[in-house]
């Protein structure tokens, strides 16, 4: 099963109490709509490299991969908050299974909508 296939079908079954609708698949991405009007953008390239976007409020944040910011204590992954200031990812590892990484971006999102507004909320 493809990544983006088992994530789909993970947060179609599990969460499906939280969505505005069901999972879209395009070529390469995810897209999920949350009752609370978030909604996130996941690119899984391999378990251990994603990117994960959200919008809410028209402010957007994300968590992902991309090896540059060797000097934060989660590197590789890292948010970005709304400002576009990084720092450290505190929900996500690549070390974790991908459906752990979104269960816990979206449960994350489902209590705080506003989350990456600034990294400090």
């Amino acid at each position: 099963m493809s990544i983006n296939l088992e994530l789909a079908t993970m947060v179609d079954e599990t969460l499906a109490e939280h969505l505005a609708s069901p999972v879209e698949r395009t070529q390469d991405a995810l897209i999920v709509h949350l009752s609370n009007g978030v909604s996130i953008t996941v690119h899984y390239a391999e378990p251990d490299a994603y990117s994960m976007r959200w919008t809410a409020n028209g402010q957007q944040a994300g968590i992902d991969t991309a090896p540059l910011h060797r000097d934060l204590a989660t590197f590789p992954n890292h948010m970005h908050d709304s400002a576009g200031q990084l720092g450290p990812d505190p929900l996500t590892s690549p070390n974790h299974h991908p459906t752990e990484n979104l269960r816990r971006l979206i449960t994350a999102l489902i209590d705080n909508p506003a989350l990456g507004s600034t990294l400090a909320s």
